[in-house]
């Protein structure tokens, strides 16, 4: 199972908390993460194997996107920040929509990513 973690700068830290929390099931089921750039290297330095991409302003969400719309990603945790604009908007909206068409779980915050990681 592949797993994408992008997480906005005000939440990194909240993903890597994340991460650690469930980093025995994340390695117990073998999950395969892939990350937009700084997020991957965060986690990285945290311990954990992460396929890199761009970073999300300079492509990394369309990136993901795309493997989500090539049916490679099977689930997104995206942990926006809601209240900051950022510029790569329509990149965000494009991975976001493109979840739904391709019917893949995607969580925007750490509850929901904790309900759908609990899942597997």
């Amino acid at each position: 199972m592949e797993i994408a973690i992008i997480a906005h700068d005000g939440k990194k830290a909240e993903m890597i908390q994340f991460l650690m929390d469930f980093k025995a099931l994340i390695i117990s089921k073998k999950i395969d993460l892939v990350a937009t750039g700084t997020t991957g290297k965060n986690a990285e330095k945290a311990g954990f194997k992460v396929t890199k991409f761009l970073s999300g302003p300079y492509g990394g969400d369309a990136q993901i996107a795309a493997r989500v719309a090539e049916g490679k990603t099977n689930m997104v945790f995206f942990f926006r920040d809601p209240l900051n604009s950022h510029p790569h908007d329509p990149d965000i909206a494009m991975l976001m929509r493109l979840c739904d068409v391709h019917d893949v779980p995607l969580a925007t915050n750490p509850a929901t990513a904790e309900c759908l990681i609990k899942s597997i």
